[in-house]
C-alpha cells in the first residue's frame, strides 16, 4: 500500500488527507501546532498546551463520516466562558495535561474516534510562529497570518523538534503533499520545524505542492504559482511539483523548475479543494 504523507495544518491539510484516504493509501498527517489565534490560541494561554486546533480537524477528516463522536468534536459552544471552544479541542487539551506527551494525547483521541491513518504533531511541544517581513518581524501565527511581505518564517524555540514518529514517516514515504494552505502561517509552519525540514531534505518519495485556489490575503497576495515555488526554494524546502487547478490558475506555468500537474480541482463551491477529485489526480501520481 503506498505510503502517503501530508504537511501542514487546518482545513487544507484535513481535505489533503480524505483526498489520500480516498485514493486508498495508508495516511500519516504531520500538523503544526504554532497556532495561536481563537479556541487554540485562548487553550494556549491557559494551560501553555500546544495548538490543538489543527490536530482536531486533521483527526476528524480521517474519522468515518458517520462517526457521531468525530462530528461533535467539530461543535463550538455558543455561551458563556466556554463560547467558541470546540469540543475536540477542550478533549484534546485536556488530554495533553493528564497523558505522557502531546503524541500520546492525539493518539488516545485518534483510537476513541476509530480513525484511518495517523496525526502527528510537527513539533514535540507547541511552538510560536515567527515571520522576518519588510516590516520587521511578526512574533506568533495570527500576527503572521495578517502580515504581508513576508521574507521567511521560523519557529522558536530554536531547540524545537519533530517527533521520531515523523520523520520516520517522512522516510518510509512513497508521496509527501504540502497543503494547500496558507502558505506561511500554516504549511510552512510545519515544515520549517527542525527534524521535519531535514527529513524532507533526505526524503526519496517525490514532494507536491497543492497549490491554494486564491492566495490568502494578506500574507500571499498577489501570489501565483511561481511565488509559491519561490517560497519552498528560500525555505529550502524541497519541491517536486505543483499541483494546480486547471480554472484558477492564470500566470504562465512555464520554467518553474518543478513537474505541473494541471486538473479540476474545484468544488462546486469554488472556494475549496474537492476532496475527490483531488483523490484522482494523487492515485494517478503514485510513482
Amino acid at each position: 500500500m503506498t505510503e502517503f504523507v501530508a504537511l501542514g495544518g487546518g482545513h487544507g491539510t484535513a481535505v489533503t488527507l480524505r483526498a489520500a484516504l480516498t485514493a486508498g493509501f495508508s495516511v500519516t498527517g504531520i500538523v503544526s501546532v504554532a497556532d495561536n489565534g481563537g479556541s487554540t490560541g485562548r487553550l494556549r494561554e491557559i494551560l501553555d498546551v500546544a495548538a490543538v486546533g489543527d490536530l482536531r480537524k486533521c483527526l476528524v477528516a480521517l474519522a468515518d463520516d458517520g462517526n457521531r463522536l468525530a462530528q461533535n468534536f467539530e461543535h463550538r459552544f455558543m455561551r458563556g466562558e466556554l463560547r467558541g471552544h470546540a469540543v475536540g479541542n477542550l478533549v484534546l487539551a485536556g488530554l495533553v495535561e493528564t497523558a505522557a506527551s502531546l503524541e500520546e494525547a492525539i493518539d488516545i483521541v485518534a483510537d476513541s474516534l476509530n480513525i484511518r491513518g495517523r496525526v502527528i504533531p510537527a513539533s514535540r511541544e507547541g511552538v510560536e510562529l515567527l515571520a522576518v517581513t519588510d516590516s520587521g518581524v511578526a512574533e506568533g501565527q495570527t500576527s503572521v497570518s495578517s502580515s504581508s511581505a513576508i521574507r521567511r518564517v521560523a519557529v522558536r524555540p530554536a531547540s524545537a523538534r519533530a517527533p521520531r514518529a515523523a520523520v520516520d514517516a517522512i522516510s518510509n514515504a512513497d508521496m509527501v503533499v504540502y497543503g494547500p494552505g496558507s502558505i506561511f502561517s500554516s504549511v510552512l509552519a510545519a515544515c520549517v520545524v527542525p527534524g521535519i525540514s531535514e527529513a524532507l531534505a533526505d526524503a526519496s518519495a517525490p514532494r507536491y505542492l497543492v497549490v491554494n485556489l486564491y492566495p490568502q490575503f494578506p500574507e500571499a497576495e498577489g501570489f501565483s504559482t511561481a511565488h509559491y515555488v519561490e517560497a519552498f526554494r528560500v525555505h529550502g524546502v524541497p519541491l517536486d511539483g505543483v499541483i494546480v487547478d486547471d480554472t484558477t490558475e492564470t500566470a504562465s506555468l512555464e520554467g518553474l523548475g518543478v513537474e505541473v500537474v494541471k486538473a479540476s480541482l474545484c468544488a462546486p463551491s469554488g472556494k475549496t479543494h474537492d476532496s475527490g477529485l483531488l483523490a484522482r489526480v494523487l492515485a494517478n501520481l503514485v510513482p
